[in-house]
């Protein structure tokens, strides 16, 4: 008991750094569910991948990736735009990268096993000089 007394700030740091690790996975932004843009556009060119912005309808006029779908995160379950192939790499991007963590979630659940976010979402897209569009 008395390690524990003398030693309460290693139990501190240790808490610490844990906590520090776990929150890119909490922000849905990155983790082992996300990809890079260079990733995605890999995917998308040699595997055939569908690039899905799950955003709402307004924020996928202003911009978005260029050769996207539109399918908003509460009708993601069950749109006829997913690919019914379950195999086919699904590339998922919102503004930041939040909803896109966890509609690649939803979806590797329903059983989309290639289901990805694009890590840093529009932003990073739009940083990576890829091609942007605007819905009229």
């Amino acid at each position: 008991m008395n390690f524990l007394v003398d030693n309460w700030y290693l139990f501190m740091v240790a808490a610490l750094s844990g906590g520090l690790l776990l929150m890119p996975l909490m922000r849905g932004g990155g983790g082992a569910g996300s990809v890079p843009t260079s990733e995605a556009v890999r995917l998308i060119n040699r595997e055939k991948g569908v690039l899905v912005d799950v955003c709402e309808p307004a924020e996928f006029a202003a911009g978005h990736a260029a050769g996207s779908r539109n399918v908003p995160l509460g009708q993601l379950e069950g749109s006829k735009l997913i690919p019914s192939n379950k195999t086919v790499p699904v590339l998922l991007i919102c503004p930041s990268g939040a909803r896109a963590g966890r509609a690649a979630a939803q979806l590797r659940k329903a059983g989309w096993e290639k289901a990805v976010a694009v890590a840093g979402g529009t932003a990073a897209w739009r940083e990576a000089q890829l091609p942007i569009e605007k819905s009229a």
